[in-house]
Formats: C-alpha cells, structure tokens, sequence
C-alpha cells in the first residue's frame, strides 16, 4: 500500500501502549492471516473528522459500511 508517489508512512504498535489496537491487530490476523490494518483518513472530502457527531455525519454521506466509536459499531441498513 503506497501513496502515489510510491512512498508508504508506514507505523508500527507497541502493544503497552496501545493495547485495545494491538489486539484488534492480532484478531484481525488470526481472522485474516494479514497482519496488517490500513489507516486513512477519514474525511470524504470535508476537513478531517474529529468528534462522534461530525463522524457520523460523515458516514451518513459517504460509502462506509461500518463506523466504529469508541465502544460502538454503527452498521449500515
């Protein structure tokens, strides 16, 4: 996965410090057998999304299936 320019910002977890991502990371593995989760932004040509509200929002105008916040997963219809 890279940018179009053929460079990649690539990050690592370190699992004591971020541990509720680390486990999603490795079920996601264990599900998948990739080890690996793309990060994007999540904006759909607007600024950046910052609150629960505003994300929403932005998933009610866009083409997402799922949004998760916090403790919560909102699913499409």
């Amino acid at each position: 996965m890279v940018h179009v320019d053929r460079t990649a910002r690539v990050q690592t977890v370190d699992p004591s410090a971020a541990p509720a991502f680390a486990s999603l990371i490795e079920h996601f593995h264990q599900i998948t057998g990739t080890p690996v989760v793309l990060n994007t932004s999540f904006n759909d040509r607007e600024p950046i999304v910052e609150t629960p509200a505003h994300a929403l929002a932005t998933f009610q105008a866009c083409d997402l299936d799922a949004v998760c916040i916090g403790g919560y997963l909102v699913e499409r219809d």
